[in-house]
């Protein structure tokens, strides 16, 4: 779907002097927003919008500063009101050192009752 090319920031650290556990979502997060800027309408309207219902993540090594990654998102699982994204966070000059793998699973809402939502067909085409 994409590779999206993130800097470290120092600030990503915490008191072990490796990226924080939860650094890790905020760049999957960047990822996935980077992709929905690619899907016309971006998958939302005034009826549906996505959330994220489950996310699951493996931690293979630390990331240290200072470091440039790729995080890579492809699809798993493609179904009616959701798409499971599949993850790897890789070291950008060498994609055979990975940080973190995984995937997250994303369902197209009803605004108006809060119950899933068909798929987007804009969504399900970024997806093929």
């Amino acid at each position: 779907m994409i590779r999206v090319p993130l800097s470290v920031r120092w600030r990503d650290l915490d008191a072990f002097n490796h990226v924080n556990n939860s650094k890790y979502l905020s760049y999957l997060e960047e990822a996935r927003l980077r992709w929905m800027l690619s899907v016309p309408g971006q998958g939302l309207d005034d009826h549906v919008a996505p959330v994220v219902a489950a996310a699951n993540l493996n931690y293979r090594r630390p990331i240290e500063w200072p470091a440039e990654v790729d995080v890579e998102l492809f699809v798993e699982r493609l179904g009616n009101t959701s798409v499971t994204i599949g993850h790897r966070i890789v070291d950008a000059k060498d994609d055979s050192v990975l940080y973190c793998d995984g995937n997250v699973v994303m369902v197209w809402i009803d605004r108006e009752t809060g119950r899933a939502a068909q798929l987007p067909e804009d969504v399900r085409a970024s997806c093929s």
